[in-house]
């Protein structure tokens, strides 16, 4: 490589945020402007920190099991159930999607996005409330989210992303408040996407019809899930563009909570009731067991055992598991085998 080409290629990243300034919104968080790393970088001369910070999600261990958690239904029949991988990719496309219409930067967007279900249980949100009432400082996904990038991926390394990318992924609930608006975005993408690719899952599954659905909310933001998504996106543009500010309209938002209000009293409690005894019994005896014998846990969680205390290792094993791992750790330690002699079972 000559010269030349070295300073074509070192012009990439300054390129892209050359471009963030000409033409993202004023209160867009440019890739320049980022806060930093808790441990500083050389720049890629190629990617922002923000694209840095997507790549290395998409390439933690931690994103790879999303495709084996539950979101909703547990081990559904049937190939087109959302799991929380599909769920979070998703969100990242309805994320981006509000990014690019409000002029905002898609790449810390699509970052936020892309992490912050990371921290999720198996077992979907039963497993999370049942984490929460067996560790004494309680367990919330989107700290645990945190927590894994920080401190879990990459043998205890962590991911080392920037300010940005880790305060969405920590306030992306709906009571937390993003420090940009691009973690607003995700905050809304979220709830956009669980309610309406549920719905989706919940006729698949024959819980509901599109019938069944609150008439109030269905007039205003549509009978189709693809519809009802654009509403959402098209009023958070209309409401929010050339404002320092990313929200839906008062009419929208209410018919989007009581879209999943009617959610959580058709569905998800139905859904819940479905793995909430055996999700419980499995997670609170291996939780148990392991408190007991914490040098059985893997070797990397141990290294967080003397600074973090054996409730919070057992908790970050227990939920970084598939739903299929815990229930095969599950059957590991409390499952007698069948005994053999000669190769003859007994």
């Amino acid at each position: 490589m000559n010269s030349t080409d070295a300073e074509n290629n070192v012009c990439v990243r300054e390129r892209i945020c050359q471009n963030e300034e000409k033409f993202l919104f004023p209160y867009a968080q440019k890739s320049a402007e980022t806060k930093g790393r808790a441990r500083a970088e050389k720049h890629c001369d190629f990617r922002t920190d923000f694209q840095r910070d997507r790549d290395r999600i998409i390439y933690s261990k931690s994103f790879k099991r999303l495709k084996n958690k539950t979101q909703v239904f547990f081990a559904p029949e049937g190939d087109h159930y959302i799991t929380r991988l599909t769920h979070t990719l998703d969100v990242s496309q309805i994320a981006r999607s509000i990014a690019r219409t409000l002029s905002l930067n898609e790449d810390l967007a699509e970052a936020i996005a892309l992490g912050h279900d990371l921290g999720h249980t198996p077992f979907g949100h039963v497993g999370e409330r049942v984490l929460a009432g067996l560790a004494e400082n309680g367990f919330h996904h989107n700290e645990q989210s945190l927590r894994v990038v920080d401190k879990l991926e990459k043998e205890g390394r962590g991911l080392n992303l920037t300010f940005e990318v880790r305060d969405g992924i920590l306030n992306h609930k709906s009571s937390g408040k993003p420090a940009t608006l691009e973690g607003v975005a995700v905050s809304l993408a979220d709830r956009i996407a669980y309610i309406n690719h549920d719905i989706e899952d919940a006729i698949r599954a024959g819980i509901l019809e599109e019938k069944d659905l609150p008439r109030k909310a269905v007039k205003i933001l549509g009978n189709q899930t693809k519809t009802r998504i654009n509403t959402a996106i098209t009023d958070i543009y209309q409401n929010s563009y050339g404002k320092a500010v990313v929200a839906m309209s008062e009419e929208v938002m209410a018919a989007t909570n009581t879209l999943r209000s009617f959610m959580f009293e058709r569905v998800y409690e139905y859904a819940n009731k479905t793995i909430q005894e055996r999700s419980e019994r499995m997670l609170t005896q291996m939780f148990c067991y392991f408190l007991k014998n914490i040098d059985k846990l893997p070797v990397p969680y141990l290294r967080h055992l003397e600074k973090d205390g054996k409730e919070r290792v057992v908790c970050d094993y227990l939920s970084g598991m598939t739903d299929r791992y815990a229930i095969s750790v599950f059957e590991s330690i409390f499952i007698p085998t069948t005994f053999s002699v000669g190769g003859i079972r007994q």
